[in-house]
């Protein structure tokens, strides 16, 4: 090969970011997204891999922090921006990036590392699991009705405009974090992300709109979603599209969904991105004509295995020991005795005991955050129980109590 890999050089970054474009078909970003874009790369968390003066490849690693069962939030490399031209395929440009990006993870002191896929197939071979779904729905609000819970009635709902009630939206958004894995920590410039809203990406639908929940003049929820007009014979059939949604109660949650499904003018509410077990889906009169769809989302790699599986809680005490499978970061091969509880903490050590579980590094990727049971792993193939009981006793250890979720990609 006669290409160069090499950390990003700050001056380099528009020839770096033209290169990812090109690989995601050419078409430039806004303005808007471009800025933002710009100023969350972190240039030496970032990788290009050069042929002469032509940028063929890209990899970056955002600072994160990821909430994990327990709500504890733990350093991990958000994984994004990769690319390999298409003049520069098969020639081994993409394994050469992972590989030395889980090294510089490594020897960051991260022990996990996160991305979300373009292309489910793709990063398997490179330990990540598949750890969290997300929720769509195309809700008939013209037929579906919900029964709220008592209390709804006393929140108070107020619009505003979307930047102005930023800061207020983020302390909502912060105190949920710790509460559901599989959430992030907002970085610096990342309380922009929700309020990008490029005319390209709305498809006919209005500018980004915001509701706050109130009670006793404090912002107890906030959904932010667009209206989306459609007129036809019989009259209008727009969509209110929700963008996000949090709140801190069931009754500021039942507040903003009813609002959002009586918005006049319009007859479906169409959700893009919601956890699994979202709440809504309690409150309606028929699931059936919501078009509930499930999909893969956040993909979850141990890159210091014994170091992110200290960093959970436990749902039930466990004891056992793994023979765990990783060629492509061998410094987690072998074998690993994994003690711990809801309260107690947890340890993680390298063991010469018998192992209990074999599996391999994707496996606990894809269980990390409680959402994938090692039951199910193990009923696929992908798990084998060597001690009678391990299973059961590792599976249900694992579980998180709500859906892991992430809330917005990167």
């Amino acid at each position: 090969m006669t290409t160069e890999l090499r950390v990003l050089r700050a001056s380099e970054w528009d020839d770096w970011f033209e290169a990812v474009e090109l690989a995601f078909g050419g078409v430039p970003e806004s303005a808007e997204e471009r800025a933002f874009d710009r100023a969350v790369t972190e240039p030496a968390r970032s990788l290009g891999v050069w042929d002469g003066q032509q940028c063929v490849g890209t990899a970056s690693a955002f600072s994160f922090r990821l909430s994990v069962p327990g709500g504890a939030l733990v350093p991990a490399a958000g994984v994004s921006l990769v690319s390999v031209a298409a003049t520069h395929r098969r020639r081994g440009v993409l394994t050469e990036m992972m590989r030395r990006q889980l090294y510089d993870v490594r020897e960051w002191g991260e022990p996990l590392a996160l991305l979300t896929a373009s292309e489910p197939a793709i990063y398997g071979r490179f330990g990540y699991g598949a750890a969290t779904q997300q929720l769509a729905a195309e809700i008939d609000t013209a037929r579906v009705r919900l029964e709220v819970p008592p209390g709804t009635d006393d929140v108070r709902l107020r619009s505003a405009a979307p930047a102005d009630v930023r800061d207020a939206c983020e302390t909502v958004y912060a105190r949920n974090v710790p509460a559901r894995p599989g959430m992030l920590a907002r970085r610096p410039h990342w309380d922009r992300m929700p309020l990008l809203d490029p005319e390209s990406d709305r498809d006919g639908a209005s500018p980004l709109r915001c509701v706050l929940a109130e009670r006793a003049g404090d912002v107890v929820g906030y959904a932010r979603f667009h209206f989306k007009p459609e007129w036809k014979w019989a009259g209008s059939d727009a969509t209110v599209v929700l963008r996000d949604l949090e709140a801190l109660d069931p009754a500021a949650n039942a507040a903003l969904w009813r609002f959002l499904f009586d918005i006049d003018l319009a007859s479906k509410v169409w959700v893009r991105n919601r956890p699994v077990d979202d709440a809504w889906q309690h409150l309606v009169s028929d699931i059936r004509r919501c078009d509930v769809r499930v999909r893969d989302s956040l993909y979850v790699r141990l890159v210091g295995l014994g170091a992110a599986l200290e960093a959970r809680a436990y749902q039930a005490p466990v004891d056992v020991v793994f023979e765990v499978a990783d060629a492509f970061c061998p410094w987690n091969e072998g074998r690993w005795r994994l003690t711990g509880d809801a309260k107690g903490g947890a340890s993680c050590k390298r063991t010469d005991e018998a192992a209990d579980l074999a599996l391999s590094v994707r496996e606990l990727g894809a269980a990390y955050l409680g959402g994938v049971s090692l039951a199910s792993l193990a009923a696929a193939g992908r798990v084998r129980e060597l001690r009678p009981g391990a299973l059961a006793e590792a599976s249900q250890a694992f579980g998180a109590g709500v859906a892991p979720w992430l809330p917005h990609g990167f």
